[in-house]
């Protein structure tokens, strides 16, 4: 627009692609069958979550570098991954499942985006200027269904969509996070806990559009160590279980009562 400045946002993002904050869309979509549990091999991964574990689990294996992905029901859940300050987000759709109608949600977002262009085909592509709200929320819906992944998408921001983003961000950050804008990248920062910093990303994820350079300093708080359960005291068979009398006093002592004896006669 004229007499703006524009950031570009887009590119290929994979797990160990430059940092890169989560938004809409997916980095990749996997079909697995029900009940048939996949090693997915990674460059790296520290750990991973499903928005549904009902549809499946995901567990990561740092030390091989492996995620296990475990379907239990057909339907459709979102994996998020992160490894060294990186994240990805993968849709994961187990068993035969209908995929989300496009048609409508792209006919919206060429009416609300007006430069916005599709490629279809191998070298499938959107390319867009978000330059207002109905834009860019358009797009968002559009993001949310089947028809495009990360890599596909690249989009061009105006300076004030890149705030009314970095709202919504602000909006859905966990106490003690704060997320920023430096230059264009988006600095998450504060303390909290493990959850705390899940819940983060993924609402940067489901908040946002299109990719922005991300660096994380949120400080995670380790989870509590256990308490060690108390240890009893072992029962020793030679002590007798009276109480030790005081020091010159003498412990009464129960003794047994005998039968009296019958009288003489």
């Amino acid at each position: 627009m004229r007499g703006r400045r524009m950031y570009v946002i887009g590119g290929l993002l994979g797990l160990l692609a430059p940092a890169a904050a989560l938004a809409w869309p997916v980095d990749q979509a996997v079909t697995l069958e029900p009940g048939k549990e996949t090693f997915q091999k990674l460059t790296a991964v520290d750990w991973a979550e499903s928005e549904d574990p009902t549809v499946v689990t995901a567990e990561a294996l740092a030390q091989s570098g492996e995620l296990l992905l475990t379907p239990h029901k057909p339907g459709v859940a979102n994996v998020l991954l992160y490894a060294e300050g990186r994240f990805a987000v993968w849709r994961v759709m187990v068993g035969p499942i209908e995929l989300q109608p496009h048609v409508a949600p792209l006919a919206a977002a060429k009416k609300a985006c007006p430069d916005l262009k599709v490629v279809e085909g191998l070298e499938r592509s959107l390319t867009a200027t978000v330059q207002d709200n109905a834009c860019r929320l358009a797009l968002r819906d559009l993001m949310r269904t089947h028809a495009f992944l990360a890599r596909e998408l690249d989009l061009t921001f105006a300076v004030p969509q890149l705030q009314a983003q970095l709202e919504d961000f602000t909006a859905g950050m966990p106490p003690g996070l704060t997320v920023s804008y430096s230059g264009a990248g988006l600095v998450l920062s504060g303390k909290t806990d493990r959850a705390g910093h899940h819940k983060a990303l993924w609402e940067l994820f489901n908040r946002g559009v299109g990719r922005v350079p991300l660096e994380d300093r949120a400080e995670v708080e380790a989870p509590p160590a256990p308490e060690a359960p108390a240890k009893e005291d072992a029962a020793d068979a030679t002590v007798s279980d009276v109480p030790a009398p005081d020091a010159g006093v003498v412990a009464p002592v129960k003794a047994k009562a005998k039968a009296a004896g019958k009288k003489p006669r």
